[in-house]
C-alpha cells in the first residue's frame, strides 16, 4: 500500500496530541486538593513521575521501536497511556494517591515515552528534503496538547467531576492514538536517497552534508553529544518549570483569575506546539546552533526580568516565550542530532539525547517546588534560571564555534581531494 507522507504527519500529529495533553496537568491540581485534600507535593509526584519515566521509556525503548516499527509501538503506547488516563480516575474515586502515582504517573510516561520517539523517527525518514520541518511536525501535536484539553478537562471537571473527566479523555486519548497507529508507517528503503535527488535536482534547496555517520554507541563518545545534552537539559528544566506550576504561579505572581490561567495555559500550549513547528522550520535556514544561542540569550533576558514585571500582558508574553522555546528545543533535538551524528541510528540517539526530558522532568517541579516551600515565593526561582540559561548560552556558543570548524575542515578536504582527482585525470 502506497502511504502519503503528509497523512502519515497527520497520523503522528494525532499521537502527539493525545500523549502532548500532559501539559495541562497544573488545571487539575486545585480541584484535585480541593475535592480529595491532597497536599501541593504529592500531587505533582504524579507529574514528575510522569515526565521522569517518558524520556527514560523513549530511551529505552529507541531500539524497539526501530525493530518493531511505528505501528505496534504506537498501539502499545496507545494502550499504556489511556490506561494511565482512565486509571487516575478510578484512583479519584478510591482516594488512592498511590494508585494516582501508578496511573497517571507510570503507565501514562511509559506510554507517552514510547508514543513520543515512533513517529519523530518515522517522519524524519519521510521527509529527507525538509528535516527540520519533518521533526516540527512530529512533535507539533505533542505541544498542542495542552490548548485543547486545558478547556475541556476544566469544563469536564466542573460538569461531571475530576474521576469521569479522566474517563472521557482516556478513552479519547486511546482512540485518536490508535487511528494515528493503524496509518503510520516508514517509508520504503530508497525513499531518503530518492527524496533527497529529487529536491536537488529542481535546484529549490540546498543540502548540507552530515558531520558523521555515528552508531549511537559512538555518539554518546562524543563531546558534541553531550553539549547538545546540556543544553536540552536547560531547555527542558526550564520549560517544565514553568508548565508544572504555569496556572497557581500567574494566579499569585500576576493576579489572574481560575478562568484566566486555564486560558493561559491553553495558550501556552499553542505557543508550545506552534514553537515547535515555526522554529524547527527556521532552523533549516538560520540553523540548528543559531537557533538554540538565540533561545538561550531571549532567556537570560526573559528570568531576569520576570521578577520586575507587574504588567499581566508582559508577563505571560515573556512566558509564552519561554514554552515556545521549549517546545522548539525539542523539535529541533533530533534534527540537530542528525546534522551532527547522521541519520543510521538516529532513534536510538534521539532517545538517548530524550533522557534530559526526564532529568528536566524532575528538576524542575523539583526546583519550583523546594524553592517556593523555603521561601514563600516564586521569584527565587527566576533568578537561578537565569544563571542556568547563561551557561547553556555558552555551550551553545561553543558547539557553533566547534561544528562550523568541523565542517571548514571536511569542506577544505573535499577541495584537496577534487584537486587530486583533477590533476590524477589530466
Amino acid at each position: 500500500m502506497n502511504k502519503n507522507r503528509w497523512l502519515i504527519a497527520l497520523s503522528a500529529i494525532a499521537i502527539h496530541l493525545s500523549i502532548g495533553a500532559a501539559y495541562a496537568y497544573s488545571v487539575y491540581k486545585m480541584p484535585i486538593a480541593e475535592q480529595m485534600g491532597w497536599s501541593d507535593s504529592k500531587i505533582t509526584i504524579a507529574f514528575t513521575i510522569m515526565m521522569g519515566l517518558a524520556g527514560f521509556a523513549a530511551a529505552l525503548f529507541g531500539n524497539f521501536v526501530e525493530k518493531q516499527g511505528p505501528r505496534r509501538s504506537a498501539m502499545l503506547a496507545a494502550v499504556l497511556f489511556g490506561l494511565g488516563q482512565a486509571g487516575a480516575g478510578v484512583a479519584i474515586l478510591v482516594d488512592s494517591v498511590v494508585l494516582y502515582w501508578l496511573t497517571y504517573g507510570l503507565l501514562s510516561g511509559l506510554g507517552m515515552g514510547i508514543g513520543y520517539i515512533a513517529p519523530v523517527s518515522t517522519l524524519v525518514k519521510w521527509f529527507p528534503d525538509r528535516r527540520g520541518l519533518a521533526t516540527g511536525m512530529a512533535v507539533l501535536g505533542f505541544g498542542a496538547g495542552s490548548l485543547i484539553t486545558a478547556p475541556v478537562a476544566v469544563s469536564l471537571m466542573s460538569a461531571v467531576g475530576i474521576s469521569n473527566t479522566y474517563f472521557i479523555l482516556g478513552a479519547s486519548y486511546f482512540t485518536f492514538m490508535m487511528l494515528g497507529a493503524l496509518y503510520i508507517a516508514p517509508p520504503p528503503r530508497d525513499y531518503t536517497v530518492a527524496g533527497m535527488e529529487a529536491v536537488v535536482a529542481k535546484g529549490s534547496k540546498k543540502t548540507t552534508a552530515d558531520l558523521a555517520q555515528l552508531s549511537a554507541r559512538e555518539a554518546v563518545k562524543t563531546k558534541r553529544f553531550w553539549m547538545l545534552w546540556t543544553m536540552h537539559l536547560v531547555s527542558v528544566t526550564a520549560g517544565i518549570m514553568m508548565i508544572s506550576v504555569a496556572s497557581p504561579m500567574a494566579q499569585e505572581i500576576a493576579g489572574l483569575s481560575v478562568a484566566g490561567a486555564a486560558t493561559m495555559v491553553g495558550i501556552m500550549g499553542l505557543f508550545n506546539g506552534g514553537g515547535r513547528l515555526i522554529w524547527a522550520a527556521a532552523s533549516d535556514y538560520l540553523g540548528r546552533a543559531n537557533v538554540f544561542i538565540l533561545f538561550f540569550a531571549a532567556e537570560v533576558v526573559i528570568f531576569f526580568l520576570l521578577p520586575m514585571t507587574t504588567n499581566t500582558i508582559i508577563f505571560q508574553l515573556f512566558i509564552f516565550l519561554v514554552v515556545s522555546f521549549y517546545g522548539g528545543g525539542f523539535s529541533n533535538l533530533p534534527a540537530f542530532a542528525g546534522d551532527m551524528f547522521g541519520t543510521k541510528q538516529l532513534g536510538a540517539i534521539h532517545g538517548y539525547l530524550l533522557t534530559t526530558w526526564s532529568l528536566g522532568g524532575i528538576f524542575g517541579p523539583m526546583i519550583v517546588t523546594f524553592v517556593k516551600g523555603a521561601t514563600g515565593s516564586y521569584i527565587p526561582v527566576f533568578y537561578i534560571f537565569t544563571v542556568l540559561a547563561a551557561l547553556a548560552l555558552l555551550v551553545a556558543v561553543a558547539l557553533r564555534i566547534d561544528v562550523t570548524r568541523e565542517r571548514r575542515g571536511i569542506a577544505q578536504k573535499e577541495a584537496q581531494q577534487q584537486e587530486t582527482d583533477a590533476v590524477s585525470h589530466a
